[in-house]
């Protein structure tokens, strides 16, 4: 299953027609990835964007595809997660945020991992404050794990976010991290394929239900035909999402 679900994240590098040319550079960094994909801002820079692989991929995996729906004055990062042993895999090692035991709305979570990937996003984001970017123009966004990870870290950020971007994934600990959330007007899309056969639709439903209940801004878009990947009209959606955000 996983395999697949790497095979499938790593075809989002060869929409022909979202790739461009970026220019990029890498951020050395003793933290938990070894380089960051970069973006800078075509105009003075007044926001920030942080988006989160999938397993198995990289930063590369969705550089591109940020490139093309940020606004000009925005930066983009695109950080990489360590290379673990997965147990969903067999302990084959692969870039991942924390382990994966099983993809069921009961299965296992790897709690420490989670927390200590939290810390990492954490400190990305106080890094952002601390150049000049308030919390409040920094959008947070993730496909599949790395959805699953803006989740839980950006509404557990002591500080409101500009908004999160959640892509094909789910929340983990959601009733820990519901019931924890200090700010309730965050602003979040929520993306999925109903035809996603890793992190399945149910799951995407799941999660959207329960956050629903406690955010007023939180918004749920499905997706017909779409698998375990991205389209057009998808980040098409996001670019909206980003602008409104980015707009106050």
């Amino acid at each position: 299953m996983i395999r697949s679900l790497v095979k499938q994240t790593k075809r989002l590098t060869n929409r022909k027609s979202l790739v461009l040319s970026p220019q990029v550079h890498h951020l050395r960094t003793n933290a938990m990835s070894n380089n960051i994909v970069t973006i800078e801002a075509t105009a003075k820079q007044t926001s920030t964007i942080i988006f989160l692989h999938g397993l198995g991929d990289t930063g590369h995996g969705w550089a591109d595809s940020i490139k093309h729906i940020k606004p000009s004055d925005t930066k983009c990062m695109c950080p990489t997660a360590q290379v673990m042993p997965v147990s969903l895999n067999g302990g084959f090692p692969m870039p991942s945020w924390f382990d994966l035991y099983s993809l069921d709305t009961d299965s296992r979570v790897d709690e420490e991992g989670v927390k200590k990937a939290t810390t990492y996003v954490h400190q990305l984001i106080a890094n952002e404050e601390k150049a000049g970017i308030p919390a409040n123009r920094i959008v947070l966004g993730g496909f599949s794990q790395g959805g699953a990870l803006a989740l839980y870290a950006g509404l557990s950020y002591p500080k409101p976010l500009a908004g999160i971007l959640a892509f094909s994934c789910w929340l983990p600990k959601h009733e820990e991290v519901v019931s924890a959330i200090k700010n309730k007007d965050i602003p979040i899309l929520q993306c999925h394929g109903d035809a996603d056969p890793i992190v399945q639709h149910r799951l995407g439903q799941l999660t959207a239900t329960v956050l629903s209940k406690k955010l007023t801004k939180h918004q749920f878009k499905t997706y017909r035909g779409m698998a375990h990947s991205s389209c057009n009209e998808e980040l098409s959606d996001a670019k909206n999402f980003i602008t409104t955000c980015l707009s106050n």
